[in-house]
């Protein structure tokens, strides 16, 4: 999920947010936007959606499915 981990990272950037930031605000670990953004761990499709809504993206957006 290569595309996925880009895509969060240029989301996040672009908005100037932190990665603890949006970690706190999506109710997952640090550790576990560090482990997407580098693609050492996939998402859940629960995790997908939430991210989604978070940056008012489509999931298909973030899977490199929709440009």
């Amino acid at each position: 999920m290569k595309i996925f981990a880009e895509r969060l990272m240029e989301l996040r950037k672009e908005r100037g947010l932190s990665q603890a930031t949006v970690a706190k605000d999506l109710g997952v670990s640090l550790g576990i936007i560090c482990y997407w953004e580098t693609n050492k761990s996939d998402p859940t499709a629960t995790n997908i959606a939430k991210v989604a809504r978070y940056f008012n993206v489509s999931s298909d957006f973030l899977l490199g499915l929709s440009e």
